[in-house]
């Protein structure tokens, strides 16, 4: 994770004390001579720090306490200098343009720095663990009869390995609200169980047993390709995982089945729809293992479908085009696990990030996910989603309530 942009972290940590130096050394605050020693003291120690990360070949340090506090300093002392300099700049740049008396950018740059701390400390601690449960109707006009009403919960993205510590409370909250919600015909799961081991899950296996049975599809962080393993290892770690996960439910790799309904007077339905889980299909550098034909074998051409995916990004690349899949359930994006005046990071690269979608009558939903590798959340909780799942003729029932 950081060796991959390990210079641009150096630089942002670097740039903004060289600059407040040179354009702040004369003031008292800087002239002090305390101050002039100790200056350069957070610089040096993050610098070192950022090197070191760096040398870490795998994706992240195996204790995720090394990377969180790394963060945590980040966010606090590196990110609001940043923002300072690059606003004092700008300011310097407008002053020097239309000859004003004060450089504004000071001011804009103290209040933005002093309120990207607040909501960076918020997102670390109370935003990460809340917890929303959506409520999505959609409608069919091939929907069998006998499915209207039916009721699916779609969870993605737990990250286990984020919950050990203090944090596993958040989990065990979020298992106490999946478990609340009644009357439901189907659990599924849409990815990142993990976020490089088998044994993060393992550990936490206590809290996810309590899950209820549900189908689920691998993730890229599900694969074992944040670790440097040899080939034999990454298989032995996948299989460890899906073994795991096999004890929560069931993990469909590239494979369908049909879905019978539970009537309520006891009976089951005499009609069908099919479930089929999918490997990851995605872009470089996430691992594409998916192959939708053998996915959707033997799958009736007027079936109703149910599809697992990951990856929002593989509707329309290949599910759309390449089959009549009539619903999608994906994760992956977290929706960037923030989200401020509406935007959210996840939009500039993927146009389907988060929430419903619709395109000639054939839907695809994307779960913001119960966790993430870095343990942060503003104005984006984790989400527990409820779809149901209507008959009708007509589509003017489909409805979303989006974040």
């Amino acid at each position: 994770m950081v060796h991959r942009i390990w210079g641009l972290l150096i630089a942002l940590v670097i740039v903004p004390d060289v600059y407040i130096w040179l354009h702040y050394y004369r003031t008292r605050y800087l002239h002090n001579s305390i101050v002039r020693k100790v200056w350069w003291i957070p610089c040096a120690v993050m610098t070192v720090y950022t090197i070191a990360l760096s040398t870490i070949r795998n994706f992240a340090p195996t204790d995720l306490t090394w990377l969180n506090t790394y963060l945590f300093l980040f966010g606090v002392f590196i990110g609001p200098k940043a923002l300072f300099a690059f606003c004092s700049w700008i300011g310097s740049a407008l002053r020097a343009l239309f000859h004003t008396r004060y450089n504004y950018g000071h001011r804009i740059g103290l209040v933005l720095g002093t309120l990207g701390v607040a909501a960076y400390i918020y997102g670390l601690t109370l935003g990460v663990g809340r917890i929303v449960v959506r409520h999505v109707d959609i409608s069919f006009n091939d929907l069998p009869e006998e499915f209207d009403g039916y009721r699916i919960l779609q969870i993605s993205d737990l990250h286990a390995g984020t919950f050990d510590g203090w944090r596993r409370k958040i989990l065990h909250a979020e298992i106490d609200s999946i478990k609340k919600q009644k009357d439901i015909d189907l659990v599924c799961f849409t990815g990142d169980i993990q976020n490089m081991r088998p044994e993060e899950v393992e550990k936490m296996m206590p809290e996810l047993s309590r899950l209820p049975y549900m189908y689920s599809v691998l993730g890229n962080h599900d694969y074992a390709q944040y670790v440097k393993a040899t080939s034999r290892l990454e298989k032995s770690m996948r299989k460890k995982l899906i073994g795991l996960e096999n004890q929560l439910g069931r993990v469909m790799l590239n494979e369908n089945i049909a879905l019978h309904r539970k009537l309520k007077d006891g009976r089951r339905s005499t009609a069908t729809i099919w479930l089929a889980g999918e490997e990851n299909d995605a872009r470089p550098p996430y691992p594409d293992r998916a192959n939708l034909r053998k996915t959707l074998k033997g799958i009736p051409d007027s079936a109703f479908v149910i599809l697992l995916q990951h990856d929002p990004s593989a509707w329309q690349r290949d599910i759309l085009p390449h089959s009549n899949v009539q619903l999608t359930l994906a994760g992956h994006t977290h929706g960037g696990q923030m989200q401020i005046f509406g935007f959210r990071i996840t939009r500039l690269t993927q146009e389907e990030d988060l929430g419903l979608y619709e395109r000639n009558g054939r839907f695809l939903y994307v779960n913001a996910g119960l966790g993430g590798l870095v343990p942060f959340r503003l104005n984006m909780p984790n989400e527990i989603t409820v779809i149901t799942l209507h008959k009708t003729i007509n589509n003017n029932k489909n409805n979303s309530k989006q974040p």
